[in-house]
């Protein structure tokens, strides 16, 4: 009868040590979700364009008026 209660302990600790195993080596870890870039949305695009269409055409404009401000000077 003693025997037979340490095998029975002796396979629960082997299934402890596996499971143990396991966790350690990811068997059980989380799967991570997706990576990389959100795609965006026919809508999302034109917003964003739109956005930097104002975007570059004042720093255009800026551009523009500090060239025509600015002294020449001359070499």
């Amino acid at each position: 009868m003693l025997l037979a209660d340490l095998r029975k302990e002796l396979e629960r600790v082997g299934a402890t040590i596996l499971a143990l195993e396991e966790m350690r080596a990811g068997g059980l870890a989380k799967p991570r979700g997706k990576r990389g870039r959100k795609s965006m949305g026919a809508e999302e695009r034109m917003a964003v364009s739109a956005r930097m269409k104002r975007y570059w055409g004042i720093r255009r404009s800026v551009a523009k008026q500090a060239v025509h401000e600015a002294p020449h000077a001359r070499l």
